[in-house]
């Protein structure tokens, strides 16, 4: 059930088939007359007798194609099955033709008479294609035929052809010649007319004109039999659901963009009539074109065109030719002029597609946590993974991005919490107020009623020397919020070839926007570094990748951190765009004790290790810190030892080395003997 504006709509897929009937207008099945033989399949069945007892009366030239032709006994015999209207097995096999004429006409007022009131699939059929006068009698006959041999087997011997058991356009003529209105049987089944327009006929394409026949489609067989049987030809992605209750909406082509797709469909209904609907991505030929149609008629549903971008060229000449069925277009952009049709439209625009509590509930069983902040899309995305994630919400939510950004982007599962994380408490207080605001976005952008201009979504940047904390940082935010790191692999990213680095740096944030993450670019810098004077070519592309990437930055829903070394180099324009900047400082005395403790897991064997001297001693990094604390291990690992503070020297000296650093004794006090023993 989902309430838009204070009404509330309800959506339910069908379930099993679909009903074989089309109601109409609330009424109750009526009772077919004669025999319970519905009136349009007597009516075709009094035409055809009609014009079969005139040619039987008349005769026929002699042939001389024994058993290749349909003889005088055979057309009596047929004459007599078929029902008549005084009943079938009537016995009239030669009435006098003036005496016929006036049941001929009343069996046509019974067809109309009973095409508003019945609900018999026929019937259904004939009204969502808008079929009245000539055109129900038309169909009439084409399906009664369609369905019953002997009445092809008569219809062969009207046209004098034993293989020829569908209508030819000539024969359309012969049993409807041209009325006041100028229109015949052939006319009726041209291609503009509404027999055409709604796809439920095909004619031969080849041969001369007067001997093509016309056939019902495949589809329209099958409804009218009361199979239920989607038509085979239309799109794969496709969905059909009806509501309860039949809408009132008054617009028969509604142009739906912006948010998510289940806001457009939900607003689209809204404003459409009728009670069922058919879900389709915009067809791409010509024949899905018709199946999408012909089923919207069988069915008696509204159409709504899923697209992707633009709609294509030929679209709109689908919609002014199927003007008896109601579309509605969804696309998350608005669709240009140009590209719409001639009929009467209505545009609408969803703002807010953001999933509730209320659909949290509904779709996941609970409230919405860890600052997940997904649309309708996503949220039904991430049920269908909550099973193959044993349930687990978070990681059914990290699965959203899975697989789009492999290979421009290295994916980190959080595994550490803000007790690994030493930093002043500024510092800290500064990330814990990062988390804040992107945990109630929804409370601040939602419920308060602030503007998320120009979006909802958060730039930060940390700034430091390497070793820092910057990417542990990261890593800690997203395990707060339940989301995944996704680091950007600038290799993957830059490229030589003009154009190439911005497609990358596309596809990285439209699969962020498929699922809640973390970007994170280490090195920032690189990327996001200051203009220059535009002195060649070169300088004016890279000019353009920073102007791509402050665009992007600013429509991007998500969290993104930025990390440099050298804050200096960052583009002035992007700091404007930054909601978050957090200085990563050496760490102090006390802090460097904390992160040495913190670098020997309790589970390592540990002997004496003299964490104050070397906190005291040593103005390094945590990342220093974490790499002298690895190669100590390896280093007992290798000597099947408990480590030692023999092993962490070794991993000083090591990394000072590494550094450039000058290695004295009077740093290394009374531990410098131990140099010696490695």
């Amino acid at each position: 059930m989902a309430t838009r504006n204070g009404t509330k709509t309800s959506i339910k897929p069908e379930a099993g088939k679909r009903r074989a009937t089309i109601k109409r207008n609330g009424s109750k099945p009526t009772a077919s007359p004669t025999n319970g033989i519905p009136a349009w399949q007597m009516f075709a069945a009094a035409l055809l007798q009609f014009h079969a007892l005139k040619r039987r009366i008349e005769g026929l030239p002699p042939r001389d194609f024994a058993g290749l032709v349909i003889d005088d006994a055979e057309v009596d015999r047929l004459l007599s099955s078929l029902p008549g209207l005084d009943g079938p097995h009537s016995g009239k096999t030669a009435p006098a033709l003036a005496q016929f004429e006036p049941d001929l006409k009343s069996a046509g007022q019974r067809l109309h008479e009973e095409a508003t009131e019945s609900d018999e699939p026929f019937y259904g059929i004939a009204a969502s294609a808008g079929l009245s006068g000539l055109d129900l009698e038309v169909f009439a006959v084409i399906a009664a035929i369609e369905l019953n041999p002997q009445k092809q087997r008569l219809l062969a011997y009207l046209q004098d052809n034993v293989s020829a058991n569908r209508p030819w356009l000539s024969m359309l003529d012969d049993l409807f010649p041209a009325g006041a209105s100028g229109r015949s049987g052939s006319s009726a089944a041209s291609l503009d007319a509404p027999l055409s327009r709604a796809e439920l006929i095909a004619i031969d394409d080849s041969g001369p004109w007067g001997t093509r026949s016309v056939r019902l489609a495949d589809r329209v067989v099958w409804a009218i039999t009361g199979d239920t049987s989607p038509d085979p030809d239309l799109p794969k992605n496709r969905l059909m659901f009806e509501r309860s209750v039949a809408g009132n909406g008054a617009h028969s082509l509604a142009v739906v963009s912006g948010a998510d797709r289940q806001s457009r469909q939900e607003l689209a209904v809204e404003k459409m009539a009728g009670a069922r609907f058919l879900v389709v991505s915009e067809p791409k030929d010509d024949r899905s074109w018709r199946s999408v149609i012909r089923e919207a008629t069988v069915s008696g549903s509204s159409v709504i065109l899923e697209s992707d971008g633009e709609i294509g060229p030929d679209t709109a000449h689908w919609l002014d030719r199927a003007a008896h069925l109601s579309f509605a277009i969804n696309s998350r952009d608005e669709q240009p002029l140009e590209r719409m049709p001639m009929r009467p439209w209505r545009g609408f625009q969803v703002s807010d597609g953001a999933a509730t509590p209320d659909d949290w509930r509904s779709v996941i069983g609970e409230e919405p946590g860890s600052g997940h902040r997904l649309n309708r899309d996503q949220l039904r995305l991430v049920a269908r993974a909550q099973a193959a994630e044993g349930g687990d919400v978070d990681s059914a939510v990290r699965r959203l991005a899975g697989g789009h950004l492999d290979r421009l982007a290295l994916q980190v599962r959080p595994s550490r919490s803000w007790d690994d994380l030493v930093l002043p408490a500024r510092e800290m207080s500064q990330l814990r107020e990062l988390t804040e605001r992107y945990s109630y976005g929804s409370t601040v952008y939602g419920k308060w009623g602030f503007k998320a201009v120009p979006s909802a979504g958060i730039v930060a940047l940390f700034s430091g020397v390497s070793g820092t904390g910057k990417t542990l940082a990261a890593e800690v935010i997203a395990a707060d919020l339940g989301l995944d790191v996704y680091k950007i692999d600038l290799s993957t990213v830059v490229s030589k070839y003009i154009g190439e680095t911005e497609k990358n740096l596309e596809r990285i944030f439209d699969a962020a926007a498929a699922g809640n993450m973390v970007l994170f670019f280490d090195e920032a810098d690189a990327l996001f570094g200051k203009r220059s004077e535009v002195s060649d070519a070169h300088d004016r592309y890279a000019n353009i990748e920073v102007a791509y990437l402050l665009q992007r930055l600013e429509t991007y829903d998500g969290l993104v951190i930025l990390a440099t070394n050298l804050q200096g180099n960052i583009d002035q324009a992007f700091l404007r765009r930054i909601h978050v900047s957090v200085d990563f400082p050496m760490p102090s005395e006390s802090e460097r004790l904390r992160i040495w403790q913190l670098s020997f897991p309790s589970t390592a064997p540990t002997g004496h290790i003299d964490f104050e001297f070397l906190a005291q001693q040593f103005r390094v990094s945590g990342g220093n810190i974490r790499n002298v604390a690895l190669t100590a291990a390896f280093k007992a690992a290798s000597e099947q030892r408990e480590i030692s503070m023999r092993h962490v020297v070794h991993g000083l000296q090591r990394e000072l080395e590494k550094l450039g650093r000058l290695i004295t004794p009077e740093e290394f006090g009374d531990y410098h003997s131990l140099l010696s023993e490695i």
